[in-house]
């Protein structure tokens, strides 16, 4: 599957412009760790603009169709990569079964709620710009504010850098940032477009 395929299955599937946004998100910062690890950027790109197409018409994630199951089969269905489906069930590990063992597996599981933590860091700004993010330390003061985006799992997080044998304060985020950054229109975060992300 190819990015233009996979850009209308997601708008295909889903109407929530923030959960579009959150799949774009992790799309630029999988094809920053596809980079980094001299990976195929294409797959890596789709796999995390495709991991949660399907959340928004099956969200109860106790039912045997539940995110990601539905997804999945859906995606076998159209013939899609099986490492791009076994990468979409292991970033939901505790409902597939499938642990996170491939570098683009460990990737998405370290992207995923992080991308959501820099997306609140930027909005609570006044630009609501993340480009206004400039030093990392920024960031760090509000991971340590465990009131801040409270649904955040930061521990999950913390451990899938561990996982990817990077660090996160000097690697991971700064990764992740940079390449939300350099596609901040894209994603509704920048002043120029009214930093929409926030709707």
């Amino acid at each position: 599957m190819n990015r233009e395929q996979a850009w209308k299955l997601v708008t295909e599937w889903t109407e929530s412009q923030s959960l579009i946004r959150h799949m774009l998100s992790v799309e630029v910062a999988m094809r920053a760790y596809a980079q980094h690890f001299g990976a195929d950027e294409e797959k890596w790109g789709v796999t995390g603009l495709l991991h949660d197409f399907d959340y928004e018409r099956y969200p109860d994630m106790t039912a045997p169709d539940g995110h990601p199951f539905t997804g999945m089969r859906v995606l076998r269905d159209m013939g899609v990569d099986e490492d791009i489906v076994q990468a979409i069930a292991a970033h939901a590990a505790e409902r597939t079964g499938v642990e996170p063992e491939t570098p683009m597996q460990k990737s998405l599981v370290a992207v995923d709620e992080l991308t959501g933590f820099l997306t609140a860091v930027a909005l609570v700004r006044p630009s609501k710009d993340i480009r206004d993010i400039t030093k990392i330390k920024s960031v760090r003061n509000k991971w340590k504010d465990h009131t801040f985006a409270a649904g955040v799992h930061r521990g999950e997080i913390e451990e899938a850098a561990q996982a990817l044998g990077v660090d996160l304060w000097e690697e991971h985020v700064p990764r992740v940032l940079a390449a939300m950054q350099a596609h901040a229109d894209e994603l509704g975060l920048s002043r120029e477009n009214g930093a929409s992300g926030a709707s």
